[in-house]
């Protein structure tokens, strides 16, 4: 591991999914700014600083599918990996109605100390996984936040976000889950599924690998029930759509 950068659980795993978390943790490694951002913790608890409920359930679903997981270990706050090095969102200096105050002055230096030891560590390591075997898919897990400051709730449970590119997993994904009766499935909701130099575009869409990007909405997920009980849903969910694919 490179200064704790990223987290790979169960390397040796066989299945052809590879599930990764870019948004797993809210640390601040020490040498930022001390270890603190100047939020309170109430700020740093929330999906500002991590994907609430995240880890939990790729570990789960890592697991459950027999497949290798990759974790970021830093939070987006530091700098976001799932965003291209030439983004402007790389660094948040707001976000949310939040201003980030160890942000606020951040320039050219502290951005490239940030790439050099946390984004582009994380980055070779997820190409080093995915490229293990010829017929890697990705499953790529986020969660969002189930009302932004000022805007209207999101119903949905289950968000498959998907690129124009290449639908050809997502699309019978979502099908799929739209026939569970319980569930509101978002079709590239609560976000656009396309964001060019994001983990997906880099890692799946430009080599062509298969690839879903999942957002659970985090208070279904906030407890170990709660991640337990999702990837034991959506395991064999996935592997039935993977497999009747003809991927």
């Amino acid at each position: 591991m490179s200064e704790h950068a990223y987290e790979i659980i169960g390397a040796e795993r066989p299945s052809r999914w590879l599930v990764t978390c870019d948004h797993a943790t809210n640390r601040v490694p020490g040498w930022v700014n001390g270890g603190n951002l100047g939020l309170p913790a109430s700020d740093m608890g929330r999906h500002i600083a991590y994907d609430v409920g995240a880890a939990g359930l790729t570990r789960d679903l890592a697991r459950l599918l027999d497949a290798p997981a990759i974790l970021s270990d830093f939070s987006r706050l530091v700098i976001d990996p799932n965003r291209g090095e030439d983004d402007p969102t790389l660094l948040m200096k707001l976000y949310d109605g939040t201003i980030i105050p160890a942000n606020r002055h951040a320039g050219a230096d502290d951005l490239a100390l940030r790439l050099d030891r946390l984004h582009r560590p994380y980055h070779h390591a997820l190409e080093t996984l995915a490229a293990r075997q010829a017929d890697t898919v990705i499953c790529a897990i986020h969660s969002f936040t189930p009302q932004l400051r000022g805007r209207a709730p999101r119903p949905w449970q289950v968000g498959i976000l998907w690129s124009h590119l290449d639908g050809r997993l997502a699309q019978p994904l979502i099908s799929r889950l739209q026939q569970e009766p319980d569930l509101c499935i978002g079709d590239n909701e609560p976000y656009l599924g396309y964001l060019p130099g994001d983990s997906i575009d880099r890692h799946a869409l430009i080599p062509g690998r298969p690839n879903v990007l999942i957002e659970l909405r985090n208070d279904l997920i906030g407890d170990a029930a709660g991640q337990a009980y999702w990837a034991a849903r959506l395991a064999p969910i996935l592997t039935e759509v993977l497999g009747a694919s003809g991927l």
